[in-house]
C-alpha cells in the first residue's frame, strides 16, 4: 500500500452466483451416487452454473482529501465496490486496506433500524462509526437542522418519506466526521434544493476538512463540479484512472451510440431501475430525415415506438435535453402542455415530439425519454440516445459566441440613446 494513500484496492474482483438457490445437505447415498456418474456426464453439464464477474482485477489508490469520482454505465461495478469499501461484502479477490473510519450513503436509509426514531439512529450511526455520546452530541442539532426533520426526529423511520430518509442519511454520515465518506447515487431521490444542499457540503468537508469522497454518480456535471479525478469502470474492469475532463470524455464515448443505429430500447443499459419497459425504439429526424447530427439553429424531432402496456393509455412522453456532460437544458411533456391529450386510448403506438429549432452551440448532446400516462411516468430511460449540433452561421454575421456564456444561442434587440434619451441610429456592420 502507497504510505499516503487511505485507500488501496490491490487486484479485486467479485463473482456472483447467478441464479445460485440454497443447498441442502448432501447424504452419503448422494455422495457416492455423484461419483459413480461424475465421468458418464456431458462436459457441459458441469458449468450449469453461471457466474457474473462484476469487479475484475480492479487496482486503485485514493489520498487524503482526495474527491474521486466513480463513474461508469449501470452494470458496470461500481455499487459493488462501494460494498466492498463499506464491508458490506468482500472481493473474491484482492484485498483492500483502508485507514480511517468510513461513512457511506449507499441505499436509503442504509444502517438505519426502522423501528428506532430518527435521534436513536443518529446515535446508533454514531456509535457505529466510533464517536462518543459527547462527539454526536455535539453534532446533534447541526443533522437534525441539516435534514430538515426537527418535527419527526422523534417518530420511528419506518414512518419516514424516501425523501426523508435520504436527508438524516446524509446529514448524519457528512456531519459525524468519518475521515471517509462514501456517496452513491441514493442523492438523486431528494429534490433539487436538497441535491444542491449535499453538494455543498461534500465541497465544504473536502476542502475545509481534509475528508476522502468517492463519489458515484450518472449526474457528469456533479462530478465535473466536485472531482477532480475519475476513476472509469467498464464491465467490471478498470477502464481508466485520470483527470475528470479526460474520464467524463471517455464515459460518454462509451455511452453515445449514433442515434441512427442506437435506436433499441429493450435493452437499454440507463432504463430507471422499477419501469416497465414500453419503450421500444427511438430516432431523431431532422427536415432532412433520418439523422444524427443538426446544424445549429436546425429543427428537431424525437420519435419513440412503444408497447407492451397493460391497459389502453393517453400516451404522455417527456423529452429531456441536456449537455454531452449531463447538465439538463430543458424539458418538455404533453402532460403540462395543454392541446395535447390523444383518444381513443392505445397500447402500443409511435409518438412524435417535434423540439422545433435547437438554437445550439456546436456540440454533442444527450436526451432524457420518460413515458406514461396522465398520471405517473411508467418507463424511464436516461441518455436514450444522443446527436451532434454542427457549426452553421446562426447569427449571419460568421461570427458565433463564446462557449463560456453557456451552450443556449439566442436573438436579442439593443437600443442605444443619448443623454437626451434620442434613440442613436444603427449602422451595418462592414
Amino acid at each position: 500500500m502507497n504510505p499516503s494513500s487511505v485507500i488501496s484496492v490491490q487486484n479485486v474482483s467479485k463473482l456472483y452466483q447467478l441464479g445460485e438457490r440454497r443447498l441442502r445437505y448432501k447424504t452419503l447415498r448422494d455422495s457416492i451416487a455423484e461419483s459413480v456418474t461424475r465421468g458418464f456426464r456431458p462436459a457441459h453439464v458441469e458449468k450449469d452454473k453461471q457466474v457474473l464477474w462484476a469487479l475484475r482485477d480492479v487496482s486503485f489508490d485514493v489520498h487524503q482529501g482526495e474527491v474521486v469520482g466513480l463513474i461508469g454505465r449501470n452494470g458496470a461495478g461500481k455499487s459493488t465496490m462501494l460494498k466492498i469499501l463499506s464491508e458490506i461484502t468482500y472481493p473474491t479477490e484482492g484485498r483492500v486496506d483502508i485507514h480511517g473510519r468510513v461513512g457511506s450513503l449507499l441505499e436509503v436509509g442504509t444502517g438505519f433500524h426502522p423501528e428506532l426514531t430518527g435521534r436513536e439512529n443518529i446515535f446508533l450511526n454514531g456509535a457505529i462509526l466510533g464517536m462518543t455520546r459527547v462527539e454526536i452530541r455535539r453534532k446533534f442539532d447541526e443533522i437534525v437542522a441539516f435534514a430538515e426533520v426537527e418535527d419527526f426526529i422523534d417518530t420511528p423511520v419506518k414512518r419516514y418519506s424516501s425523501g426523508m430518509h435520504v436527508r438524516l442519511a446524509f446529514a448524519v454520515a457528512a456531519h459525524l466526521e468519518p475521515e471517509i465518506l462514501l456517496v452513491d447515487e441514493v442523492l438523486a431521490v431528494g429534490d433539487i434544493q436538497f441535491q444542491k444542499k449535499c453538494m455543498g457540503k461534500m465541497g465544504d468537508v473536502a476542502r475545509s476538512e481534509g475528508r476522502t469522497i468517492i463519489f458515484v454518480s450518472h449526474n457528469m456535471a456533479a462530478i465535473e463540479a466536485l472531482c477532480k479525478r475519475c476513476i472509469v469502470l467498464q464491465d467490471g474492469a478498470l477502464e481508466m484512472d485520470g483527470p475528470t475532463g479526460e474520464a467524463i470524455a471517455r464515459y460518454q464515448a462509451s455511452v453515445a451510440k449514433p442515434a441512427g443505429e442506437a435506436n433499441d430500447l429493450t435493452s437499454h443499459s440507463g432504463r430507471r431501475k422499477g419501469s416497465t419497459p414500453l419503450l421500444r425504439s427511438v430516432r431523431l429526424l431532422s427536415e432532412n430525415g433520418l439523422t444524427t447530427a443538426i446544424r445549429a439553429g436546425e429543427q428537431l424531432k424525437v420519435e419513440v415506438e412503444f408497447s407492451g402496456a397493460e391497459k389502453p393509455i393517453s400516451p404522455i412522453l417527456g423529452v429531456c435535453l441536456k449537455t454531452f456532460i449531463g447538465a439538463p437544458l430543458f424539458g418538455v411533456n404533453n402532460r403540462v402542455i395543454p392541446g395535447y391529450r390523444f383518444s381513443p386510448p392505445v397500447t402500443e403506438g409511435r409518438m412524435l415530439c417535434n423540439l422545433g429549432e435547437l438554437a445550439l452551440l456546436p456540440g454533442t448532446y444527450t436526451i432524457d425519454l420518460y413515458f406514461g400516462d396522465e398520471h405517473h411516468t411508467m418507463d424511464a430511460i436516461i441518455d436514450a440516445i444522443s446527436f451532434d449540433v454542427l457549426q452553421s452561421d446562426y447569427y449571419g454575421s460568421g461570427k458565433m459566441q463564446s462557449a463560456h456564456a453557456g451552450p443556449i444561442l439566442r436573438h436579442a434587440e439593443w437600443l442605444l440613446q443619448d443623454a437626451c434619451g434620442e434613440p442613436i441610429a444603427r449602422t451595418e456592420e462592414r
